[in-house]
């Protein structure tokens, strides 16, 4: 390879790096501004309430939709496998696991991060490229006060009982497959729940709800500030918002159930 075409590689690398560093530390301040502004809530409660709407009780459908459609698939899937052993008994126990630690937590965080982060990359973004934020700065309002910090208070809030109707939804929803396709009795189903599901088991769900609240409002809130080049720009901020925000969903899925776990 010549000299001048791997001097040429250094060069984008060594650029794309600093890049990436600059992001991450423009970023990491972003969110310590965000952190910091949360005692202000007191002066943007509306703007909290509007938001806690936004990602609480606008996104039950979607919570609903995701989560009875993954309790009836395991119900369906995890029972024809077990009844091969003859242990279709086990059919709860085994949902219940799956639910309550991975699949609710897990999916209500992807469909809020496709719903919400979405909006909040699209919202910002568009107000980025309107020049609104510095007209919120011109007037001597902090715009990640204003604008940052409710979403995320509001996230905070509102993604633990999105977790727990995720969490109900998915095994009601399995209990029902259990009885009527697998013909299995509805007390044999929650009588191997109940008894064996322990502390761990909602710490490692639960514990999830505020890290992807946290990933998820911040990631796509920032892409939002950072937008430009127009409408084309607000697009671009969007989904890469969405991406990096999933992305980070489910390696934090993974770590956290791994802390928890490892530690009870």
């Amino acid at each position: 390879m010549p000299l001048n075409v791997i001097r040429s590689l250094e060069k984008d690398l060594s650029l794309k790096a600093k890049e990436f560093l600059l992001t991450m530390q423009e970023f990491f301040l972003f969110s310590l501004r965000a952190f910091f502004t949360l005692p202000k809530i007191k002066r943007y409660w509306r703007d909290f309430l509007d938001q806690a709407t936004i990602c609480g009780t606008d996104s039950i459908p979607i919570v609903l939709v995701s989560a009875i459609s993954i309790g009836s698939l395991l119900a369906i899937e995890v029972g024809n496998l077990l009844e091969d052993f003859g242990a279709k008994t086990m059919l709860g126990r085994s949902t219940s696991i799956s639910v309550i630690r991975e699949l609710g937590p897990l999916l209500m965080g992807l469909m809020l991060s496709a719903r919400f982060g979405s909006r909040n990359g699209a919202e910002l973004g568009a107000m980025q490229i309107s020049e609104q934020i510095d007209a919120l700065r011109a007037f001597g309002t902090d715009p990640v006060a204003k604008l940052v910090m409710p979403r995320l208070a509001a996230a905070l809030v509102m993604f633990i009982p999105l977790t727990a109707l995720s969490d109900f939804a998915g095994l009601q929803s399995a209990a029902y497959l259990a009885e009527h396709y697998h013909h299995l009795d509805p007390g044999i189903f929650w009588n191997a729940v109940y008894p064996r599901l322990g502390p761990k088991d909602f710490v490692v769900g639960f514990a999830k709800a505020p890290v992807f609240a946290i990933i998820i409002t911040l990631v796509s809130s920032y892409n939002g500030f950072i937008a430009k080049g127009g409408t084309a720009g607000v697009g671009r901020a969007t989904i890469k918002g969405i991406v990096v925000s999933s992305g980070l969903v489910l390696i934090a899925n993974f770590y956290v159930s791994k802390i928890v776990l490892e530690n009870m």
